[in-house]
């Protein structure tokens, strides 16, 4: 595969915007909350090493230099306040677009403002993205750096493939050792008990889960205008009918769905929440910032 697409300036300009785009996401948050569970982070002194050429000397210890008349730099251990694994579902279904914003761009800003935010507290994050199966995994730390990594694998996401929820959580769980945060962000278009099942091996781990359910405004209304021909995103199945004449029972199906997910990621102490992608990045972040403050 020819990497050259992505090494375009093109591409390149459009990967800065991206990261730009995570970073105004939390800043604007950051300056409109008044009050967070906001946590630093501590840092401990570990050990010297002797001074390299090319090293900073913002962690020169100079008393050191007074008594050896020698250069060493401070080498610190960072303690990180959490691990979190962030999992995102980039099955063909999330590539629907009703108003310019497709569930998937939704789901990558999304991920890409959390990232940044954790990193900012010092926590270690992780990420995995999936389709009927993992196709990327990327184990926490706790490392500015590692944020152009993280959003570079964010970035190249494109819609593929059928979903298949359950197994990708079920992996993940067995993967994971030290208790941590994990974060679904998914149109849930899969199976309710298989997905629940999945999030409950988390639980039964000791982790903590947040759930974002996206889901577009079009979704939601079933108002469309005329005849529709409705086409399956990850089977290819086509299908036209009256929308009007089905309104009715199809919203009536898409809330009960909803219920059961919600009712039991609560018996589950899941912290499930249905996203409109429509809604403010802000108000998905806070929920993050609640639960980390519990977790703190």
């Amino acid at each position: 595969m020819s990497l050259s697409p992505y090494l375009s300036d093109e591409f390149l300009a459009r990967a800065d915007k991206f990261r730009l785009r995570a970073r105004l996401i939390v800043e604007g948050f950051m300056v409109g909350l008044h009050k967070s569970p906001y946590h630093g982070f501590s840092v401990e002194f570990s050990d010297h090493r002797q001074y390299n050429p090319g090293d900073s000397i913002r962690h020169l210890d100079w008393k050191l230099f007074a008594k050896t008349e020698r250069y060493y730099i401070k080498r610190f251990e960072e303690e990180t306040n959490l691990k979190c694994h962030i999992v995102v579902d980039h099955s063909a279904s999330m590539g629907y677009d009703s108003h310019g914003v497709s569930k998937l761009e939704y789901a990558k800003a999304l991920a890409s403002a959390l990232a940044w935010l954790m990193v900012g507290q010092q926590d270690a994050i992780g990420l995995l993205t999936f389709t009927d199966h993992v196709t990327s995994y990327m184990p926490p730390r706790a490392l500015r750096t590692y944020l152009n990594e993280v959003f570079k694998e964010l970035f190249a996401l494109r819609p593929a493939d059928r979903t298949r929820t359950a197994s990708v959580l079920h992996s993940l769980a067995e993967r994971i050792r030290k208790r941590g945060l994990v974060i679904l962000v998914s149109d849930l278009l899969d199976e309710p008990d298989e997905i629940i099942s999945g999030l409950s091996h988390f639980r039964h781990a000791g982790h903590e889960v947040i759930v974002f359910h996206l889901r577009d405004p079009q979704e939601l209304a079933f108002d469309f205008p005329r005849d529709t021909e409705f086409e399956d995103a990850e089977t290819g199945e086509r299908l036209t009918v009256s929308p009007w004449q089905i309104r009715a029972d199809y919203k009536a199906a898409f809330a009960e769905a909803e219920t059961t997910l919600r009712d039991r990621c609560r018996e589950r102490l899941i912290d499930y929440n249905a996203i409109n992608t429509q809604t403010p990045f802000e108000d998905c972040l806070l929920h993050y910032l609640v639960k980390r403050g519990r977790l703190g």
